[in-house]
Protein backbone atom coordinates (compact mmCIF):
# COMPACT_ATOMS: atom_id res chain seq x y z
CA UNK A 1 0.00 0.00 0.00
CA UNK A 2 1.14 3.77 -1.02
CA UNK A 3 2.73 5.42 1.82
CA UNK A 4 1.16 8.80 1.17
CA UNK A 5 -2.37 7.13 1.59
CA UNK A 6 -4.07 4.66 4.41
CA UNK A 7 -6.99 2.52 2.97
CA UNK A 8 -8.29 2.48 5.99
CA UNK A 9 -8.23 6.12 7.04
CA UNK A 10 -9.78 6.96 3.56
CA UNK A 11 -12.48 3.99 3.92
CA UNK A 12 -13.31 5.98 6.87
CA UNK A 13 -13.75 9.31 5.39
CA UNK A 14 -15.72 8.50 2.44
CA UNK A 15 -18.08 6.40 4.87
CA UNK A 16 -18.31 9.89 7.00
CA UNK A 17 -18.60 11.90 4.13
CA UNK A 18 -21.67 9.33 2.32
CA UNK A 19 -23.15 10.13 5.77
CA UNK A 20 -23.13 13.93 5.64
CA UNK A 21 -23.76 14.17 1.94
CA UNK A 22 -20.56 16.16 1.38
CA UNK A 23 -17.17 15.16 1.38
CA UNK A 24 -14.90 15.89 4.38
CA UNK A 25 -11.99 17.79 4.57
CA UNK A 26 -9.89 15.24 5.11
CA UNK A 27 -11.35 13.10 2.56
CA UNK A 28 -10.31 15.69 0.08
CA UNK A 29 -6.78 16.53 1.38
CA UNK A 30 -6.59 12.29 1.01
CA UNK A 31 -7.51 12.56 -2.68
CA UNK A 32 -5.39 15.75 -3.75
CA UNK A 33 -2.59 14.13 -2.29
CA UNK A 34 -3.72 10.89 -4.32
CA UNK A 35 -3.47 12.91 -7.54
CA UNK A 36 -0.37 14.31 -6.82
CA UNK A 37 1.54 10.81 -5.87
CA UNK A 38 -0.34 9.52 -8.95
CA UNK A 39 1.17 12.17 -11.17
CA UNK A 40 4.92 11.40 -10.29
CA UNK A 41 4.44 8.08 -12.30
CA UNK A 42 3.96 9.87 -15.45
CA UNK A 43 5.98 11.94 -17.16
CA UNK A 44 5.17 15.28 -18.41
CA UNK A 45 7.59 17.56 -20.80
CA UNK A 46 5.92 20.54 -18.45
CA UNK A 47 5.51 21.12 -15.44
CA UNK A 48 1.33 22.88 -16.27
CA UNK A 49 0.51 19.73 -18.27
CA UNK A 50 1.12 17.60 -14.85
CA UNK A 51 -1.00 20.03 -13.17
CA UNK A 52 -3.54 20.30 -15.79
CA UNK A 53 -4.14 17.01 -15.68
CA UNK A 54 -3.67 16.97 -11.69
CA UNK A 55 -6.48 18.73 -11.89
CA UNK A 56 -8.34 17.21 -14.05
CA UNK A 57 -7.88 13.70 -11.41
CA UNK A 58 -9.25 16.03 -8.61
CA UNK A 59 -12.30 17.50 -10.39
CA UNK A 60 -13.35 13.68 -11.48
CA UNK A 61 -12.94 12.66 -7.95
CA UNK A 62 -14.68 15.58 -6.49
CA UNK A 63 -17.65 14.74 -9.06
CA UNK A 64 -17.76 11.12 -8.98
CA UNK A 65 -17.17 10.42 -4.88
CA UNK A 66 -20.53 8.95 -4.61
CA UNK A 67 -20.20 6.09 -6.66
CA UNK A 68 -18.06 4.29 -4.65
CA UNK A 69 -20.33 1.83 -2.75
CA UNK A 70 -18.60 0.42 0.15
CA UNK A 71 -20.78 -2.23 0.79
CA UNK A 72 -19.03 -3.99 -2.41
CA UNK A 73 -15.53 -3.16 -1.60
CA UNK A 74 -13.59 -2.14 1.23
CA UNK A 75 -10.28 -0.99 -0.74
CA UNK A 76 -11.44 2.70 -1.80
CA UNK A 77 -7.57 3.38 -2.02
CA UNK A 78 -7.64 1.36 -5.69
CA UNK A 79 -11.19 2.86 -6.63
CA UNK A 80 -9.95 5.91 -6.07
CA UNK A 81 -6.69 5.51 -7.65
CA UNK A 82 -8.01 4.32 -10.69
CA UNK A 83 -10.22 7.58 -10.80
CA UNK A 84 -7.33 9.59 -10.70
CA UNK A 85 -5.62 7.82 -13.17
CA UNK A 86 -9.20 8.36 -15.40
CA UNK A 87 -8.52 11.62 -15.16
CA UNK A 88 -5.57 12.22 -15.67
CA UNK A 89 -6.20 10.69 -19.00
CA UNK A 90 -9.31 12.57 -19.64
CA UNK A 91 -6.67 15.47 -19.05
CA UNK A 92 -4.32 14.40 -21.58
CA UNK A 93 -6.45 13.99 -24.47
CA UNK A 94 -8.13 17.52 -24.12
CA UNK A 95 -4.33 18.63 -23.85
CA UNK A 96 -3.18 16.87 -26.98
CA UNK A 97 -6.38 15.23 -28.56
CA UNK A 98 -4.72 12.23 -31.26
CA UNK A 99 -4.45 13.33 -35.27
CA UNK A 100 -5.20 10.30 -36.81
CA UNK A 101 -3.41 10.03 -40.00
CA UNK A 102 -5.22 6.62 -41.08
CA UNK A 103 -8.63 8.72 -42.14
CA UNK A 104 -9.33 7.79 -45.55
CA UNK A 105 -11.99 10.01 -47.43
CA UNK A 106 -13.68 8.38 -50.94
CA UNK A 107 -15.04 11.18 -52.58
CA UNK A 108 -16.40 10.40 -55.95
CA UNK A 109 -16.33 12.92 -58.94
CA UNK A 110 -17.35 11.99 -62.41
CA UNK A 111 -17.61 8.78 -61.86
CA UNK A 112 -14.19 8.61 -60.55
CA UNK A 113 -12.93 7.37 -57.05
CA UNK A 114 -10.51 9.38 -55.12
CA UNK A 115 -8.78 7.75 -52.25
Amino acid sequence: MAKYCDNKELLAEIIKSKEAGVLTPRAVELLMRMANEISKVFKYKYEDDRQDCISYAIEDCIKYWRSFDPTKSSNAFAYYTQMCKNGMAKGWRDLYPVKSSMKVSISETDGVHNF
